[in-house]
This record gives structure tokens, C-alpha cells and sequence, in this order.
């Protein structure tokens, strides 16, 4: 048998921290004992707790990485330890896995933040001996990888129980949501995020067309308030074929009704870009005269349209190597400080993975099971907003 003593620091009660973290040291084959908790005497002070762990030594650093998640870090704080990577796109056996959460590295007695908040990566040095993620295809021999959790601090984000400014980010996903109180909260949102130079990020998915949210979001975008629009080729496809055609995959977007051999409207759609170079180009040009990316190049509010297996064409604009459409997507979501996910299961848990955990995140969608899928991976921050996404965007486009 092992021991090790562990502190913990937060909002450890409210949030649950604490309970998950003794839960966690059980279900790993340990026992512990509480040995120093200080519990906040306010609402907003911050509780300590200091844990020891027993366990056998094999289920030791199984037990400290999973607590190093919760926010936990070893007591008496030891440098954090690199590898170097035997080849290209190797990882050491024992290497780090990232989180979404804040993390600090231990580097000569010092924490350092890492840079580039993600999961899903391992840490490295770089060459200023700095901390940062970086993906497994992007590691060359030689990168000096960290291995296990000692001298890595994580800090799970503070939970608004009471609720407030942005108070229903705390909440379950439910269909039983007030809708239009949703669209008035999050409208109050972006406007204080807007008016301190904030940047807000959009996801659509080409449901948002089918509904009518497209005129809406155009609005949005036309008054300023998204840093960037990632998507598909189905969405801008679909939202020219609406400025160009008035249908939406055949269906007239007035009327409702399907159109005689509209099955070709959002083919014809993507020609007629292709002719013109680009989507810039069709605007240049007065072939697209409104829309979503109307608005977006009258704008200048940059776009990433990631190809799929699926596709039709795609448009010239859409990246179809995936590796480098990921790429483009992180560039665009650097400094996010909220991102709006729209009626787009893929994309949005895409996005979800390269966020940090501070990142307020919104999610609307039919179907509840979409930011079930973003909590199941990782994205526990997001808020589910179960409605129809078009009657949404038209509430939240009148609230700001």
C-alpha cells in the first residue's frame, strides 16, 4: 500500500467536486481520508480540502490522473516530467491526455498555463520551454512530451447555482425550457459580450435553412455580432439556393410547397457559384444578393466550411481535407468567448472538442439527444435549448 495527499480547491460543495472526487477515489480501488477541509463561509468564497489516498501502488497515478480532471494536484508540488517522442506521431505509453479545463504546468517550482486550451492532446515544451497542446498527427521526433499528471493542475469552472447573468448555463438539458426567456437571457449575453470587444462564434447547421432561421441569423450577422460562422457544405449550399431559387432542397420557402424538379435547385445553386470562383466572387458579381454569406462577405465575417463524405459538388469554398478544415475551425475559435451551436449534431460536437471549458456554450436543437452527444464527449459546459431552431433565431434576432 501507497499513500499520497492531494488538494482541492473550489467550489467543491455546490459544484459536486468534492463528492466526485471521493467517488472517483473509490471506484479505482483506493480509500481515502479527508484530512483539512475549509469550507467558504460566503457564497462566492472559495472551499479547501486536503485528501489523503491509499491505495496499492499500481492504482496510484490511475487514481491521481483521474483526480488531477476534478482540479486536484498533489500536495507537495513536483515538477512536471517530459519524454521525447521516439518518432513522429508517437505519444510515450504514459503520456497526459488533455481536458477542456484550465490547466497549469509545474516548470522549475512554477505554474505556467498551457497554451491553447483543448482536449484530446498532449502537452509539450516549446521552443521558448513554454507549455502547449499540440495533436498527435502534429508531433515530431524529439518533442518533449508530458508524462502523468504530477505537476499538472486543472481548474474546473465556477457553476452559477443561483443563476443570474448567464445562470441557466448550469442547467440540464430540457424541453420544458421557456423558449423565448432563453432568447431574451442569451440576446443579454451577447450583447454584453459584443459591447467589451468579445467574440462570439456561430455553428449552423442547414436545418436552420429548412426552418427560416436563415433570415434571422442573416440579420445577426449584418448587425456584427459573430467573430466567425463554421459549417458544412449542406448549410451555405442550401442558403444560396434559398437567395437564388426561394427553395430550400426543392421546397418553396414562402409557399411550402415542393417545386417541379427542385431536387436539382441546390445542385444548380452550386454551378452557379462555380462559375463565379467563389462565394466573395457571387457576391461581387450580384449573383447572391442576400443570405447567411451574403451577409458574411458584406461583412467581412470570416467563414470555414468543412467538407463530408456526403457532399454534393461542394462548393469551391469548402475545404474537403479534413485535417486542414480542423485547423482553419481552432484558428477561428481562438478566443472565443461563446459559441452558438444551431441544429448541427456533427459539427457541433466537433467544435465542442476543440473549446475550453470557460467557453459559454449554447446549444439549440430539436432533439435533445445532440447536447446529450456534447456532454458525452466532454462538452459538460453546454446548455441545451430543445426547440425549433428557425422560431428561436427569429425570437433571439428580435431581442437584440
Amino acid at each position: 500500500m501507497v499513500s499520497e495527499k492531494v488538494s482541492l480547491e473550489g467550489h467543491l460543495i455546490d459544484s459536486g467536486t468534492l463528492s466526485s472526487a471521493l467517488d472517483a477515489i473509490v471506484a479505482k480501488g483506493g480509500e481515502f481520508s479527508i484530512e483539512k477541509i475549509e469550507l467558504g463561509k460566503k457564497r462566492g468564497d472559495i472551499s479547501r480540502a486536503v485528501i489523503e489516498i491509499s491505495c496499492e501502488g499500481e492504482k496510484l497515478q490511475g487514481i491521481l490522473d483521474a483526480l488531477s480532471r476534478l482540479g486536484a494536484s498533489l500536495l507537495e508540488h513536483k515538477d512536471a516530467v517530459f519524454i521525447a517522442a521516439e518518432k513522429d506521431c508517437t505519444y510515450p505509453e504514459n503520456f497526459y491526455s488533455t481536458t477542456n479545463l484550465e490547466t497549469h504546468v509545474m516548470l522549475s517550482g512554477k505554474w505556467k498555463k498551457l497554451k491553447r486550451q483543448r482536449m484530446d492532446t498532449v502537452i509539450v515544451l516549446d521552443e521558448r520551454g513554454e507549455p502547449l497542446c499540440r495533436k498527435f498527427r502534429d508531433i515530431k521526433k524529439g518533442d518533449k512530451i508530458l508524462v502523468s499528471s504530477n505537476g499538472v493542475k486543472t481548474t474546473v469552472p465556477k457553476k452559477d447555482s443561483r443563476g443570474g447573468a448567464f445562470g441557466f448555463m448550469s442547467s440540464d438539458v430540457s424541453s420544458e425550457r421557456n423558449a423565448v426567456l432563453m432568447a431574451r437571457i442569451l440576446a443579454g449575453e451577447m450583447k454584453k459580450i459584443k459591447a467589451c470587444g468579445g467574440r462570439i462564434v456561430v455553428v449552423p447547421g442547414p436545418a436552420v435553412v429548412h426552418t427560416g432561421g436563415n433570415i434571422p441569423l442573416a440579420s445577426m450577422i449584418k448587425k456584427g455580432y459573430f467573430a466567425a460562422l463554421l459549417s458544412g457544405n449542406a448549410t451555405a449550399a442550401h442558403d444560396i439556393e434559398t437567395s437564388i431559387v426561394g427553395t430550400s432542397l426543392g421546397v418553396h420557402c414562402q409557399s411550402g410547397a415542393y417545386m417541379a424538379e427542385g431536387n436539382r435547385n441546390h445542385i444548380s445553386a452550386i454551378n452557379r457559384i462555380f462559375k463565379a470562383g467563389s462565394i466573395a466572387n457571387a457576391v461581387k458579381g450580384g449573383i447572391l444578393t442576400g443570405g447567411i454569406f451574403y451577409e458574411c462577405v458584406k461583412s467581412s465575417t470570416p467563414f470555414c466550411l468543412a467538407a463530408s463524405i456526403r457532399d454534393d459538388g461542394p462548393l469551391p469554398d469548402v475545404i474537403t481535407d479534413a485535417v486542414a478544415a480542423q485547423k482553419e475551425y481552432y484558428r477561428l475559435l481562438d478566443g472565443a468567448d461563446m459559441v452558438i451551436m444551431l441544429a448541427s449534431t456533427l459539427h457541433s460536437v466537433a467544435v465542442g472538442n476543440m473549446i475550453p471549458a470557460k467557453v459559454k456554450t449554447i446549444c439549440v436543437d430539436i432533439n435533445p439527444a445532440v447536447v446529450t452527444k456534447l456532454s458525452d464527449r466532454g462538452t459538460s459546459q453546454a446548455v441545451g435549448v430543445v426547440t425549433d431552431v428557425g422560431l428561436f433565431l427569429k425570437e433571439l434576432d428580435a431581442n437584440l
